[in-house]
């Protein structure tokens, strides 16, 4: 073998051994992604809610008052760290509220510069300030408007209202069954 094809072999292997340790170490930097921050790392509500089914919305503002369904609008964006934390509380909103109202989450960079939005669309009832959660009653009035990161139970003393549900203090308080769980008349 010549010197010239023993220094290629070994330059092949040089070549080889950086790409593979180039890709080894593309996996061991430090994720970047911060729920306190004011940076913008993709949906909120997939990153720090894991609830990725809350985008898109299951119906969009004109069908839910259409079928006289109670909804609430979730003005946000994907950068603002208030907004980032508040996606927990609009997730868990959706876990007990989710089949019986409309969560719309509604990214207010989407929103068009229109002063002349109908009741039908979410622009008209933002306020400049996120978060703000809007909740709309059967007849499409407006029952709640607050801005900032407000908790689950004030949302959910409105929801309960709107549903003509008993209050949080008389209710009986719903468990979760184990996803293992077997039921046990069955075998006696």
């Amino acid at each position: 073998m010549s010197f010239l094809a023993v220094w290629q072999r070994y330059y092949q292997l040089l070549v080889i051994l950086l790409l593979v340790f180039c890709l080894s170490s593309l996996g061991n930097f430090p994720v970047l992604a911060g729920i306190n921050d004011d940076t913008y790392e993709g949906n909120i509500y997939i990153l720090y809610a894991g609830n990725g089914s809350l985008v898109p919305s299951r119906l969009t503002l004109a069908q839910t008052l259409a079928r006289e369904t109670p909804g609430v609008l979730v003005f946000c964006v994907d950068d603002s760290s208030d907004c980032k934390q508040y996606s927990i509380v609009v997730s868990r909103l959706q876990e007990y509220y989710g089949k019986a109202a409309s969560i719309i989450p509604v990214a207010v960079d989407s929103l068009g510069m229109n002063s002349n939005y109908t009741t039908a669309e979410p622009g008209y009832y933002y306020q400049g300030v996120v978060p703000q959660t809007v909740v709309i009653d059967q007849k499409g009035q407006v029952v709640l408007n607050a801005q900032g990161q407000i908790p689950y139970e004030q949302v959910d003393d409105v929801l309960r209202k709107v549903f003509d549900l008993l209050p949080r203090s008389e209710s009986v308080k719903l468990k979760r069954r184990s996803f293992n769980e077997y039921n046990t008349e069955l075998t006696n």
